[in-house]
């Protein structure tokens, strides 16, 4: 580029500096440059207001008689209100950056119930970060911040209490439910395979997740529980199309090392 513009610049006389004519060929190289690319050095800022958010998030599902009812918010959120309010609760408790504070402008921040929402959202739906823009008022960088912050938060409370192996004291106690109800003993738990559905789906995954004795496309999870709904194993998001055998031989819990 500077090669071919130095060809269309008129000779300087001699009574330019040499600090002049320099100037203005570097300037008319930027110009020329920025004009080829359409690009700008300003970074264009978008005001967004986190208090209308918050408002109305609060008069959707938050406040003593909200817009839509429990029923909805489990199908929003994949869980329910209680459940929802309990993760936001224990999340704020244990990461300072849930809680609500200024930003940099001194203004005020987003709320945790902005934060968590944002990030079960991608989480449930699979969308993007700036696609709650419009709703939150959040920019795709702290969507994708709250995410990250939530799953490491989320990990390090829960991770302890239901993402272990069982002790002996569990197994034992395992065994003696399945042999007095199943007369079975030494049986560990129940190994099955179902189908949930993807309703939010992307196009181009339609053929692989599908399968013609359902409506949506689903996605296949193979778990292990005991008598009491504990779930000590479980291997989710093979393609819906696959049948349990399919499933198993990809399952870690029977590939040995």
């Amino acid at each position: 580029m500077a090669d071919e513009l130095l060809l269309w610049f008129p000779s300087m006389s001699s009574n330019d500096s040499s600090d002049s004519s320099i100037l203005f060929f570097h300037n008319l190289i930027e110009e020329a440059e920025l004009q080829d690319t359409g690009t700008s050095n300003r970074r264009r800022y978008i005001e967004r207001l986190s208090e209308e958010g918050h408002v109305t998030l609060m008069a959707d599902y938050f406040v003593e008689d909200p817009k839509y009812n429990e029923d909805i918010f489990r199908h929003r959120f994949r869980m329910s209100k209680r459940l929802f309010l309990k993760i936001v609760a224990d999340v704020e408790e244990n990461d300072l950056w849930f809680e609500e504070a200024p930003d940099t402008r001194g203004r005020k921040g987003f709320t945790s119930l902005q934060k968590v929402t944002s990030a079960i959202k991608q989480l449930t739906t699979g969308n993007t970060p700036d696609e709650n823009d419009e709703y939150l008022h959040m920019a795709e960088r702290t969507s994708r911040e709250c995410l990250e912050h939530f799953c490491d938060t989320v990990c390090k409370i829960y991770a302890p209490e239901f993402l272990r192996r069982p002790t002996s004291h569990d197994m034992a106690l395992l065994y003696q439910a399945h042999k007095e109800k199943h007369h079975l003993p030494g049986m560990f738990g129940s190994l099955d395979c179902t189908h949930f559905v993807w309703r939010f789906y992307p196009t181009e995954y339609r053929g692989q997740y599908m399968r013609g004795d359902h409506r949506y496309p689903t996605v296949m999870l193979e778990a292990v529980a005991s008598q009491d709904l504990w779930f000590w194993h479980a291997f989710a998001g093979l393609p819906g199309s696959q049948n349990d055998i399919n499933v198993q031989q990809q399952s870690p819990l029977f590939i040995t090392e």
